[in-house]
């Protein structure tokens, strides 16, 4: 591979507290190597209509605190053909630009390994979602954010189902990841998680609610992950009314409140060592790879090692819920 001198970092696909924080690490780390970065604005989208500006620290200033992503973020139906890449590429070319660094989810490492294969731009993802479902790391910037978010929504909802003898069905994000579910689902105190990962009948549901309720237990949350199999809060909430009749049943739907906010010292930290090791490993040859982090260790996983395998909820996890619901 040659000398790369100079880079482009992105955002793209969904937005992530600690996404600014791995822009400006990248940004920091870069000049520190003696690199040029220059931002991409709007993912993909940008890429292909040549939206570059050079970046340097002043840039990158005040933005460590912020969510969401200063480089803006959209999906393109353009990048997924050939055609597009082929312009994304050539606006690259255009531009002198040796290198990619792009920070999001599953769809942002596919797109660019298909511009390696295709034109051999190298490159190194950087894992940014706040689902948490990309194998490979142990964690995903924008995660610890999310679930804070969602627990403290939960406990604010705690307060108004002791007050009014309520059961809550609260749906948090996770089209096909649970890891939000459960984690803010135990640290919450609910009865019932519902996750993608698991089936839960309503039957089983109802029998555990009732089991409650002749404990006089006269409040209850259920969280739902929005990809969950026994379809959404708002439809389990109908199907548990069919069946008992014991509680005032209500629904909260936290929905994109999840995503935004500033995010926690734990993703501005993983964001910062994360944005670092992408410039280092570029540096070191590496490409076609994503940055992960085992047991507070970095790592890089090569695209092929990671991607068509799904990342699976702990099954220690799924235990201690099961064991805390009673």
């Amino acid at each position: 591979m040659n000398k790369i001198n100079r880079i482009g970092v992105f955002t793209s696909g969904g937005d992530a507290p600690g996404m600014n924080a791995a822009i400006r690490a990248v940004v920091r780390a870069g000049i520190y190597y003696n690199k040029e970065i220059v931002g991409i604005y709007r993912g993909y989208e940008g890429m292909i209509e040549g939206d570059f500006e050079e970046m340097d620290v002043r840039s990158v200033a005040n933005i460590l605190q912020r969510g969401g992503t200063m480089l803006k973020s959209a999906r393109s139906k353009e990048f997924r053909t050939p055609e597009g890449r082929k312009k994304a590429f050539e606006q690259l070319k255009k531009s002198n630009i040796d290198a990619l660094i792009g920070i999001g989810g599953d769809g942002s490492f596919t797109g660019m390994h298909h511009l390696y294969l295709e034109h051999g731009m190298p490159y190194i993802c950087i894992p940014g979602t706040i689902d948490n479902d990309i194998p490979g790391t142990d964690y995903t910037i924008g995660y610890d954010t999310a679930t804070n978010t969602a627990v403290e929504a939960i406990d604010k909802i705690r307060d108004t189902a002791l007050s009014h003898n309520r059961l809550f069905f609260i749906e948090v994000m996770g089209r096909d990841s649970g890891y939000i579910a459960i984690s803010s689902g135990i640290a919450g105190g609910a009865v019932s998680i519902i996750i993608p990962e698991e089936e839960t009948s309503i039957d089983e549901l109802v029998e555990k609610l009732n089991k409650g309720g002749k404990k006089n237990k006269t409040s209850s949350l259920v969280i739902v992950a929005e990809g969950g199999k026994s379809g959404s809060a708002m439809e389990i909430a109908e199907k548990v009314k069919e069946k008992s009749s014991y509680f005032d049943t209500k629904v909260t739907i936290l929905g994109h409140l999840q995503r935004g906010g500033t995010p926690t010292y734990f993703d501005r930290l993983l964001a910062s060592k994360m944005g670092v090791a992408a410039i280092e490993g570029l540096d070191q040859g590496k490409t076609d790879a994503m940055v992960g982090i085992r047991h507070h260790d970095i790592i890089f996983n090569k695209f092929d090692d990671i991607m068509n395998q799904p990342k699976d909820i702990h099954k220690d996890d799924l235990r201690i819920a099961k064991i805390l619901s009673i």
